[in-house]
């Protein structure tokens, strides 16, 4: 099987391409290990949202949750079961992309449980709980960036647990996560941990912030305003990849542990499916490639990048000058920018929980089913 040119000049220009989904059904079909052979993908994320919808389709999922229901687990257990268990075959089908890039791809993501996003105690044991379930090198922990999260993140770091950092809007709340990971590393070192066995990765969320910023220009409606559209997701990632280059390439504080084994906290793109029809549907990809990233796609657009993504080298580095305009431009126009971020978070979180909510509801009408 031959890669798709596309996809591999985006890898080819420093990005890796990570599928943001997964479903018992990619892997008994062996349609994730065709999206490895032919789109590139090295890496695996999930979301409570992705759990709920594969879960909720088809009966891939029956015949374990009927043995689940015989052997009287509740809930919470069947969850934990049929999750990690996808989640740890999927890292054993990434096996090779992580063993052939030392380790930085063939990375699968789990969620900790989202209703504990604002308990930074909860989140560390479940964080070490699922790493230890799993029990795969190349599993990733997904912890939101709240501030409760923040804590939290770092002493999962220092327990040498490779983390996924969700939920990031703000390169302000981006530097905190950079903050939290290197203060993970030094904790870790003192430990004795193996630095360079220790992974993590920045989600950044990209479309959303679009959505928010242009629901808002509309409201004020100005030619100026009107202008503005379609902008601000592009300026803040472009942003937070500014504020990784200063700390990662060259920061004295990151330097100072690289002779330890330390790996830079990559920039994951995340909500890259576009969300305006009236935008290019390949936008929050082809405008947001540089070295030592990531594109986690739902699949739409992963195969319309495959189709007509032009991919033409870089299209982020130097751009921190006019990106910083862009929100100059939207201060200036009455936008809130620390309200929108602040929304989006609430936002992010919420619609985790209730995706969880519905997980927990359809798994529970499973379970009776089984039972009778």
């Amino acid at each position: 099987m031959t890669q798709n040119p596309n996809l591999a000049a985006l890898s080819a220009a420093g990005v890796s391409v990570w599928l943001d989904d997964l479903s018992r059904e990619r892997l008994q079909t062996g349609n994730l290990q065709q999206l490895i052979d032919t789109r590139s993908v090295v890496g695996v994320t999930t979301n409570p949202s992705i759990f709920q919808a594969a879960l909720s389709k088809g009966h891939a999922y029956d015949a374990q949750v009927a043995e689940l229901a015989e052997r009287g687990a509740d809930v919470d257990a069947t969850i934990r079961t049929v999750t990690t268990d996808d989640v740890r075959n999927a890292c054993d089908v990434l096996a090779k992309q992580y063993e052939a890039s030392d380790g930085v791809d063939g990375r699968v993501s789990i969620e900790v449980d989202p209703r504990l996003a604002h308990d930074t105690d909860k989140t560390i044991l479940q964080a070490i709980e699922l790493w230890k379930i799993v029990d795969r090198p190349n599993l990733l922990i997904k912890i939101p960036a709240t501030l409760a999260g923040l804590p939290a993140i770092t002493a999962v770091i220092a327990e040498g647990i490779s983390v996924n950092v969700t939920l990031i809007f703000s390169v302000e709340r981006h530097r905190g996560v950079m903050d939290a990971y290197l203060a993970g590393l030094e904790a870790a070192a003192e430990a004795g941990h193996d630095l360079a066995r220790i992974h993590s990765v920045a989600s950044f969320f990209v479309s959303r912030v679009d959505t928010e910023i242009d629901a808002r220009l509309d409201k004020i409606g100005t030619p100026g305003a009107l202008a503005l559209r379609g902008k601000a997701g592009l300026a803040n990632a472009r942003l937070a990849y500014a504020a990784y280059q200063e700390v990662f390439e060259g920061g004295e504080r990151f330097e100072a542990l690289t002779s330890k084994g330390a790996r830079v906290q990559r920039p994951l793109w995340a909500s890259t499916g576009v969300k305006n029809p009236d935008y290019p549907d390949t936008l929050y990809v082809t405008e947001l490639v540089a070295a030592n990233t990531v594109n986690t796609m739902p699949e739409k657009t992963l195969e319309a990048v495959a189709d007509h993504g032009k991919i033409t080298g870089d299209t982020i580095t130097g751009t921190a000058e006019a990106s910083q305009g862009v929100f100059d431009e939207l201060d200036a126009a009455g936008i809130d920018l620390v309200d929108v971020f602040k929304v989006l978070e609430d936002e992010g979180v919420d619609k985790f929980e209730k995706s969880w909510q519905e997980l927990i509801d359809a798994t529970r009408d499973q379970l009776d089913t089984a039972g009778k």
